[in-house]
């Protein structure tokens, strides 16, 4: 229906059954409370990139100082970004970017971004697919692929029965990983800090400067020793740490694609719990996993360059550590190969959503087979965030600054336009001019954010003023007011159904007992590793342990959440 053949008088007589319900707000009876959110940043940064990242910081020839302050600034933009930028819109419209994106630009602007995103996220999980072929590589001696190209015939097969095992799970089990990634993220977590205490082990015992940690400062005389030595001739700085941080996620801040998730929280203010996943995750898996890579290095003599995800973690945790990289790569993979699926499946709607998961994980898959995703995986993080980003600045510009001009938010909509020329024009300057920047070097990438977003916003206010954001747009503004509170009241009612429909009954005593089982496999990886770091217990005796309380885990975590799951 016509958005000029709608009726004015009463929201009840506006038809809104021809708008998919993934287009529509949602309920403020859907909304979740803080605890939904620690969970979900809690679980989602510490993930498989977190081995590859936090080792190339010791790469960097950065000094300690650089990383660990570097990183707090980095993050902490990070988090500002997520709390005042995307929850506040996020919480204001309760749309997804893809709809809010689709209301602004139209759905041809939408179709292009789903293309590009689809096309990085391909990229990642083939990158993801690549560390999880490196851990089962350590085990059946395969050579190290450290170059772009791959340099081993096994390689290849090995990931090509990886790259399909994942492609099937994500087209037909998507659900089903879903649930097992939420149990693998405090396991995971825990893993980045023990096999941290047992790396520190190793690096004190060939140490010549210290015989033990017992304060901070005897662990930056290590640190700056051993595991980020400064070297004068390095080309990165403590501010490209921050910078890096701070874009690491910027297609999901500074991007908005975060809005899918922030649509759901009760209060704007819910952004800074994004704090949880940046400080608990990536800060502590990053400096952990450089204190991973910079043992390994010494205990096979040899230079981190020439060492992956696999060998590093197998070296300092035995079977466990191999058994963190498949899993860390998987489940990052998963998901990943997943969203690229949804983006395409916008292009190619013909097909199902499984055909084009299908079809993305068979491009995944031959990616994975050329590891420069894998030794170039900050370049594309920052790269990936830079060409997205103008999204995020035209959104931000749309929403507050055209208002505050005087300028009609959503012109382009009133207008029924499927392709915004100012949003159109505003990205390919913006993008073109992150290109010009990388190819030249002129500015390096990772300082691109701040010049690009305001380049984004200025050229799409110029442009907006010129295609039409000055009109008033009075009847079309009432209309669509009345089309809001027609889904506002659909999606209230339908929320309030399903809520009353839910059992909520269950046997919750079993429950609280397989958690505190699985917990208990968590203390003894905690207490093992700490006694690693102090001698108590040699190596042999911790990767045993830790393998067993890796398996005690994951058996009662698995049967917690199938209980869970029963009772909701």
């Amino acid at each position: 229906m016509s958005i000029n053949k709608l009726p004015v008088d009463n929201w009840e007589k506006v038809d809104v059954s021809h708008i998919p319900n993934s287009d529509r707000p949602v309920s403020q009876h859907e909304l979740h409370g803080k605890g939904r959110f620690f969970g979900l940043f809690g679980g989602e940064h510490v993930a498989g990139t977190e081995f590859v990242i936090g080792a190339t910081f010791v790469m960097w020839g950065v000094s300690a100082f650089d990383v660990i302050v570097g990183l707090i600034l980095g993050n902490l933009l990070a988090v500002l970004t997520w709390a005042l930028l995307t929850a506040p819109i996020a919480v204001q419209t309760r749309l997804t970017l893809y709809t809010y994106l689709e209301k602004i630009s139209g759905a041809s602007i939408q179709k292009i971004y789903n293309a590009v995103n689809g096309i990085f996220f391909c990229i990642i999980a083939g990158a993801m697919v690549t560390v999880s072929a490196s851990a089962i590589r350590e085990i059946l001696n395969i050579p190290v692929q450290t170059t772009w190209y791959p340099t081993s015939v096994s390689f290849v097969a090995l990931v090509l029965v990886i790259g399909a095992i994942v492609a099937i799970v994500a087209a037909y089990g998507f659900d089903s990983v879903t649930r097992f990634s939420s149990i693998c993220a405090p396991w995971l977590g825990v893993i980045f800090v023990s096999g941290a205490l047992v790396g520190l082990y190793h690096l004190v015992t060939t140490s010549s400067s210290v015989t033990g940690i017992t304060s901070f400062s005897d662990f930056m005389v290590l640190a700056n020793e051993s595991i980020w030595i400064a070297n004068p001739n390095s080309s990165f700085t403590i501010f490209h740490v921050m910078a890096f941080a701070w874009i690491c996620n910027l297609a999901m801040h500074g991007g908005m694609s975060d809005m899918a998730i922030f649509r759901y929280a009760k209060k704007a203010s819910y952004g800074y719990i994004s704090a949880v996943g940046m400080f608990f995750g990536h800060y502590i898996a990053w400096i952990c996993a450089g204190i991973m890579g910079a043992a390994a290095a010494v205990i096979l003599s040899t230079s981190l360059t020439e060492l992956d995800a696999g060998a590093v973690a197998y070296q300092v945790l035995g079977t466990t550590g191999v058994v963190a990289v498949i899993i860390a790569g998987w489940t990052t993979s998963n998901p990943t190969i997943y969203r690229a699926g949804l983006a395409f499946q916008t292009i190619f709607s013909k097909y199902s959503v499984k055909t084009v998961t299908l079809a993305t994980g068979i491009l995944v898959t031959l990616i994975a087979c050329f590891p420069f995703a894998f030794t170039n995986l900050l370049g594309i993080l920052g790269f990936m965030g830079m060409i997205l980003l103008p999204i995020g600045a035209i959104i931000v510009t749309e929403h507050w600054i055209l208002p505050k001009m005087g300028y009609t938010r959503y012109w382009a909509h009133y207008k029924g336009l499927k392709l915004n020329p100012a949003a159109l024009y505003s990205w390919l300057i913006s993008g073109g001019f992150v290109i010009l920047m990388s190819l030249t070097g002129w500015i390096h990438l990772f300082f691109l954010a701040v010049p690009t977003w305001i380049i984004a916003s200025v050229t799409y206010v110029f442009f907006a003023g010129r295609f039409g954001a000055k009109e008033p747009y009075p009847e079309e503004k009432a209309k669509d007011r009345l089309i809001q509170e027609a889904l506002k009241q659909e999606a209230d009612s339908a929320a309030l159904a399903e809520r009353e429909s839910r059992c909520q009954e269950g046997p919750t005593k079993f429950l609280n007992i397989y958690n505190i089982v699985a917990g208990l496999g968590i203390v003894s990886l905690l207490i093992s590793s700490f006694m690693v770091f102090i001698g108590t217990m040699d190596l042999s005796m911790y990767k045993y342990v830790a393998f067993i309380s890796t398996i005690m885990y994951f058996i009662f975590a698995s049967f917690g959440q199938k209980m869970k799951k029963s009772v909701q």
